[in-house]
């Protein structure tokens, strides 16, 4: 009688087993020696070439395959190599920066694996933008041009993404190894509100370790009078504490059950601290949903929004909304007048 085809549950445990192990996967990968070789921080310390140049043996094209292959090696809690004690704690400033005179912006970031504190008794071992999660505030308008290099300053590849590039992503956003950098330039087309985070593979683990931020971007005539604040949804996933540092968890990321979901990188800072407007002002809030997962359904309790800019302001309002989701990798502007004093 012929042997049935259909696999066995524990060959196929075995396979996944076999498929996930690092060791195993990287002996399997022609390609390896160069996510090896991309990862380790004495090859190719050259500047990574310009937008306008194609990559060469220096530089690193993200590949999920090669990315994920390292994740084993380097556990987010590399960034947590000093005592916790010495980490501050402060709110993350929500208000929107000033916008600049300058039409061309040059932008210069470090990525970075630092422990930042995001409560008085928590410390994540975060890869960051500028040590922060989220990373700084960037606002420009629409057509300018922005200069952007990121600096790689951490232990594994990492690369920058703007939603609000329209660039060939192989070279633009190419991933980069430690003291490695990458140049490149875009001009926004639309107007309004974008993420940007690592790019690098496997992006969940880069996101959800804190590589996230949000790019404003102005219509060319502004926007009515308003206190505008930018508020960027997150979710972290949290290890074992070790040390006093929490590590974020790559398997529980994929496992899309949060711990927390917080705005700006603090659980429940804005209510410790309110954002504080007086009556009558119109309030605006840019919203961004960083995920890596899940959606914002974006509401303020006891108001309306009079307006909701469903694509590029000053185009596609919304009027008279209570509720709107944002999807993760998403953003979008809210505008209500604090018309009734309250919380």
């Amino acid at each position: 009688m012929r042997q049935s085809s259909v696999p066995l549950l524990s060959d196929l445990l075995e396979r996944v087993e076999r498929r996930f192990s690092r060791r195993t996967f990287l002996a399997g990968l022609p390609v390896a020696a160069a996510a090896a070789a991309a990862c380790n921080p004495r090859a190719g310390r050259q500047q990574a070439p310009g937008a306008d140049q194609q990559p060469d043996a220096g530089s690193f094209n993200s590949s999920s395959r090669l990315d994920t292959a390292i994740v084993g090696d380097h556990d987010p809690l590399t960034s947590a190599n000093v005592d916790p004690a010495t980490i501050p704690y402060r709110r993350y400033d929500p208000e929107l920066p000033p916008p600049s005179d300058q039409r061309t912006h040059q932008v210069h970031w470090r990525a970075q694996e630092v422990p930042v504190r995001v409560s008085n008794n928590m410390v994540v071992a975060a890869w960051t933008f500028e040590g922060d999660v989220p990373g700084p505030i960037l606002r420009v308008r629409q057509g300018d041009t922005v200069e952007f290099t990121l600096t790689n300053e951490g232990e594994v590849a990492h690369s920058m993404d703007f939603h609000a590039a329209q660039v060939d992503p192989k070279v633009a956003f190419r991933s980069v190894a430690k003291g490695q950098s990458v140049s490149f330039t875009f001009q926004p087309k639309y107007a309004g509100a974008f993420m940007y985070h690592c790019g690098t593979a496997p992006v969940l683990m880069h996101i959800g370790t804190g590589m996230y931020g949000a790019l404003i971007v102005d219509p060319p005539e502004p926007l009515p009078e308003a206190r505008e604040f930018v508020l960027v949804q997150s979710e972290y996933y949290l290890g074992e504490n070790t040390g006093g540092i929490v590590p974020l968890d790559y398997r529980k990321m994929m496992a899309t059950l949060p711990d927390m979901v917080v705005f700006n990188g603090r659980p429940d800072q804005y209510v410790r601290e309110p954002l504080t407007v007086n009556v009558g002002d119109r309030v605006r809030f840019y919203v961004v949903s960083a995920g890596p997962t899940h959606p914002c359904a974006f509401h303020v309790v006891g108001e309306q929004f009079d307006t909701v800019w469903l694509g590029a302001p000053p185009n596609n309002p919304l009027t008279g909304v209570q509720t709107f989701n944002v999807p993760a990798g998403g953003g979008m502007v809210f505008e209500m007048i604090a018309d009734v004093p309250g919380e």
